[in-house]
């Protein structure tokens, strides 16, 4: 009998200490799988951190980016009208450009337009809806304070009755008016100059326009 009882005591030692191994290598699993979780979750947070750090970084540095991209320069022709030299881009932004010229025309822009159903506007407008503007094929008539008022009057009823243009006035540029197109820009003596109707029938949905017919209405206005 006894030696029954300590077999018995013998095999339900083996029994706890196998239970015990089996035990101790579910707690190893699971400390792997946890770290190795772990593991996986911090990197794709990590991860996912950069990724936001970096699309933070380009909205920020896109008007930077926007400005280097219509890199280039004015060459006159023979007409008089100076054409920019390099391509231009047509990116949708939403913070300011810094173009490389003044008034612009062209690069990357705002999404929305500013009227240019003929609409003349009194104050300064965002170069950053204009230049959209000259993307549908708009001619900007712009001024300073240097013009003339009959001058600025007279190109203002011009303008008002001619689809595809806007005017408005831009202190900072070079000279008292100026006629810009995409691409295109040239300077006139004044609203009589025989060169404004030149620049209107040529650039008016000329063949400088990257989308020839796309509206100029249901945009921006002052």
């Amino acid at each position: 009998m006894g030696s029954a009882k300590k077999t018995e005591t013998t095999s339900r030692k083996a029994r706890i200490e196998e239970m015990r191994r089996a035990e101790q290598s579910r707690e190893r699993r699971n400390r792997v799988l946890t770290i190795t979780a772990s593991v996986i979750v911090v990197a794709g947070l990590v991860a996912g951190g950069a990724f936001l750090i970096k699309s933070q970084s380009d909205d920020e540095n896109s008007a930077a980016s926007d400005s280097k991209s219509a890199s280039g320069k004015f060459v006159t022709g023979k007409d008089g009208v100076k054409k920019w030299s390099t391509k231009l881009t047509q990116n949708h932004v939403t913070k300011d450009v810094k173009y490389p010229m003044e008034p612009p025309v062209g690069g990357d822009h705002n999404q929305v337009w500013m009227n240019c159903n003929g609409d003349v506007y009194d104050k300064a407008v965002k170069n950053v809806n204009a230049v959209h503007s000259l993307e549908h094929g708009a001619v900007w008539v712009t001024y300073n304070s240097k013009a003339s008022d009959a001058d600025v009057k007279a190109l203002a009823a011009k303008v008002k009755k001619t689809p595809y243009s806007l005017m408005s006035p831009v202190e900072d540029q070079k000279d008292p008016i100026m006629l810009s197109a995409w691409g295109h820009q040239r300077t006139v003596k004044g609203a009589s100059d025989p060169d404004v109707g030149t620049f209107f029938e040529t650039y008016v949905q000329g063949k400088q326009t990257p989308e020839p017919g796309a509206a100029c209405t249901n945009g921006l206005s002052q």
